[in-house]
């Protein structure tokens, strides 16, 4: 029988008390126009989305404000402490305000709406209690009920920032969608770390770093070995006398080729041993494509092609460099 410290029936616990409090304020979204109102309003803001809160809430508006950023709507963090402390002067006329605060009561926050509308800019409390000061002081109300926090104690904050984050997410994907926010506008947004490669990095950008080997389709045995091994890519192109790509010679065909291949090895061509049809890829496509392909067939290069025409090659080990795999 599992003890009633079982760390798993714990955490299933928890997850399932989070998982049902997010599910709670998903249904009640439809109860209250404010959620779609608040929405409209920050469309149509000239300004910034300036989200702040205090302890553990505080962490939350930080993450909410990195999604917004990387989605395409400004957002500044500021400290709920810290504002009535001179950060207070980040907020222009032209912004809007996210308040967090589970309670809605906290000294902090009391002390800083008035000074909030003093400065005339719009208000939304993302909040659990409904009739708190800053609910009732807030233009919008995101309200993010929550009966009892995950901590066994009712007291750490975990439920309730959960709540808080996934509405905050849930903000921020509305606001991305209204916007017609594409994949292009993300990577121009996230151009470091493999997220970004996976975004702008295209085939051709890695392929022109390496040399193109190829060969004739007449080409002889001996071409084709120092072909290979002198571009160091572990294959060469067979290209015939239009210059059009006809195949591919890999140095494991040049094995298989010695141990099958019936005649004197000096009347080898290239035309001779070839895989014809190899599989291609263009210099447009992302290098994430590539990598697709090679895991599909099990093959560590791609012939790359420029309209059809053989312009190079990408192999596993540009991909490995650039952290993609």
């Amino acid at each position: 029988m599992k003890q009633q410290n079982d760390p798993i029936l714990i955490a299933k616990k928890v997850l399932q008390q989070e998982a049902e409090a997010i599910q709670g304020v998903a249904d009640g979204l439809g109860n209250t126009p404010d959620f779609a109102l608040c929405i409209a309003a920050i469309l149509s803001l000239r300004g910034r989305v300036v989200v702040t809160g205090i302890g553990k809430s505080a962490h939350i508006a930080n993450k909410i404000v990195a999604t917004l950023n990387s989605t395409g709507t400004p957002a500044l963090f500021m400290h709920a402490a810290d504002a009535i402390h001179g950060d207070l002067g980040m907020i222009q006329p032209e912004d809007f305000v996210i308040a967090i605060s589970k309670s809605g009561d906290t000294p902090e926050i009391k002390v800083l709406v008035p000074l909030l509308k003093r400065k005339g800019v719009p208000l939304a409390a993302l909040v659990s209690n409904a009739d708190s000061y800053l609910a009732v002081q807030a233009d919008y109300v995101l309200h993010a009920p929550v009966t009892r926090e995950a901590c066994p104690h009712n007291l750490a904050p975990t439920t309730s920032t959960t709540v808080a984050l996934a509405l905050g997410d849930a903000l921020a994907v509305c606001l991305l969608e209204s916007r017609a926010f594409s994949r292009q506008d993300f990577a121009q947004l996230h151009p470091g770390g493999t997220l970004g490669k996976e975004l702008y990095l295209k085939v051709g950008d890695l392929s022109r770093q390496n040399q193109q080997p190829q060969v004739a389709d007449d080409a002889p045995l001996k071409d084709i070995i120092l072909e290979i091994s002198g571009k160091r890519l572990g294959a060469t192109a067979v290209l015939n006398a239009a210059g059009q790509l006809i195949g591919i010679i890999t140095d494991g065909d040049l094995r298989r080729m010695l141990t099958t291949f019936e005649g004197r090895l000096d009347r080898v061509t290239a035309r001779d041993i070839l895989t014809p049809a190899p599989v291609t890829i263009d210099e447009d496509d992302f290098a994430v494509e590539a990598l697709a392909r090679m895991q599909a067939r099990n093959i560590t290069q791609l012939v790359v092609t420029n309209a059809e025409r053989f312009s190079g090659f990408i192999h596993l080990h540009d991909l490995l460099r650039e952290g993609l795999v």
